[in-house]
């Protein structure tokens, strides 16, 4: 079966995730960490990409991002892929791939699940139980969102703005949203869809979207597709 097109339409969030070949570390120490955020930074100036969110773990990361134009997130990650294979191979002495194919990307509806990719996104670190609590991660967006330290890479989009009409309100509000988490079958979703490439939301959105792009938004139903009877 042919692979379907990535799904990236300007204007809304897409949750992206990036693996390792073969689970193999993407980052060795905190320089390797520095560096592929340096050219996140430097790449999402470059092809127009808002970044609201991120996390890098050890063998894969996460972003939740904005793309300005059809073109913008693509560009944006091959360019930033192939950079840091560069770097990361010169510096650790290796040669051939080190991404698990391409990445994986989702269209997820802005009202519904933004805030909540960006929980799931600040507790993958509590998750795979590397900390107990998600600011003790220092890799990722969340000390940002909560006032703890300042991130020139994030642009919080306008949701995280309305959590509150202070910068204080709005980082308790953020800090609680995290504390309560998220129910099991909404993370299941947000992975499932990410790494599917289907875009997650309520059948309007879904709607919404199919009138923008000629891209499948959701797997077809099991069985066959019925035939339509002749006529005599």
């Amino acid at each position: 079966m042919a692979r379907l097109p990535r799904l990236t339409v300007p204007g809304y969030p897409h949750h992206v995730i990036q693996r390792g070949n073969d689970r193999q570390a993407i980052v060795h120490d905190d320089q390797d960490r520095q560096h592929l955020y340096d050219l996140w930074f430097e790449q999402s100036r470059v092809h127009g990409v808002d970044i609201h969110a991120w996390v890098i773990m050890d063998n894969h990361f996460h972003l939740l991002a904005t793309p300005r134009s059809e073109t913008s997130l693509p560009k944006f990650m091959q360019a930033v892929g192939r950079a840091y294979v560069r770097y990361f191979n010169l510096r650790h002495g290796r040669t051939g791939t080190l991404w698990e194919g391409r990445y994986r990307s989702n269209l997820i509806e802005t009202e519904r699940y933004l805030l909540a990719c960006m929980v799931y996104i600040d507790l993958n670190p509590v998750r795979a139980g590397r900390v107990s609590q998600p600011e003790a991660h220092a890799w990722s967006s969340y000390r940002h969102s909560i006032g703890v330290s300042r991130d020139k890479l994030v642009s919080h989009h306008a949701l995280y703005w309305a959590l509150g009409n202070t910068p204080f309100a709005r980082e308790a509000a953020y800090t609680e949203l995290v504390r309560q988490g998220l129910p099991p079958s909404q993370t299941a979703d947000l992975t499932q869809s990410a790494i599917a490439g289907w875009a997650l939301g309520a059948p309007s959105f879904l709607s919404e979207i199919t009138r923008q792009t000629p891209r499948r938004l959701q797997p077809r139903k099991p069985g066959r597709p019925h035939a339509t009877p002749k006529k005599p």
